[in-house]
């Protein structure tokens, strides 16, 4: 079966990954919990319009194709709550000074935009896919859900060992989180309906580079009967 990211590759490429083993396939492991990586009105806009539109308000919207994976986000975190597994959200903190926001403004040219009410509001986390109690938003000011945030520990104390991580954008937050989830020996999964990306290419080779080196890129099918063939209490007591 043709893989998204096929279309992008040389022939060279698709030889010397084939011959040096890259790509196998690491599974999932027994308890899982979800990730879900700045889902916010930044990100997709606050309406279901094409993405050259979406970014002439919001500079970092993905557009439609980030509502499409709103749609299958929901359907993964349907199936998660009726196992109640853990599930984290990461979004931005909303009331950063130019110190706190550090190095993102040095690549784009549009970053003054982050300090106006429309930004700082689009941090809210889609409604759609809106945290429910017991859930976890993880606040974070840099590309990782990892970095300089709890999240770690939380992991620990649901003795979680795999991450299935969803959100936006895919060569972006997504890929620094699905990183410093390996680097900490998670088993990690991307849901590939469930990401989305700005550009077209970033999306499909950093799917591709996932893949190969740090994380399964699975189907959101796949992973649905994963989470179903989990046992109902398997967190018990409900978190």
């Amino acid at each position: 079966m043709a893989n998204t990211w096929d279309d992008i590759l040389t022939d060279r490429d698709k030889e010397v990954f084939a011959l040096s083993g890259y790509g196998a396939k690491g599974g999932f492991g027994s308890r899982p919990a979800v990730l879900v990586i700045d889902v916010n009105y930044n990100f997709v806009g606050d309406r279901r319009e094409p993405i050259v539109e979406s970014v002439k308000r919001f500079r970092n919207s993905c557009g439609e194709e980030g509502w499409v994976g709103v749609d299958h986000i929901a359907m993964l975190l349907e199936e998660a709550r009726k196992k109640h597994l853990p599930i984290f959200f990461t979004t931005g903190h909303g009331e950063e000074d130019s110190v706190a926001f550090g190095r993102w403004h040095n690549k784009n040219s549009r970053g003054t935009e982050d300090f106006d009410d429309l930004a700082r509001n689009g941090n809210e986390i889609v409604k759609e896919i809106a945290p429910e109690k017991g859930e976890v938003v993880v606040r974070k000011q840099k590309p990782s859900a990892f970095f300089g945030t709890p999240l770690m520990s939380m992991l620990n104390e649901v003795h979680a060992d795999t991450v299935l991580v969803a959100g936006t954008t895919t060569s972006g937050c997504v890929r620094a989180s699905v990183i410093d989830a390996f680097s900490y020996n998670y088993n990690v999964a991307v849901v590939e309906e469930c990401t989305f990306d700005r550009g077209q290419a970033s999306h499909k080779i950093n799917l591709f580079d996932m893949h190969m080196k740090y994380a399964d890129v699975v189907s959101l099918e796949e992973t649905l009967d994963y989470v179903r063939g989990l046992p109902d209490n398997l967190y018990a007591p409900a978190l």
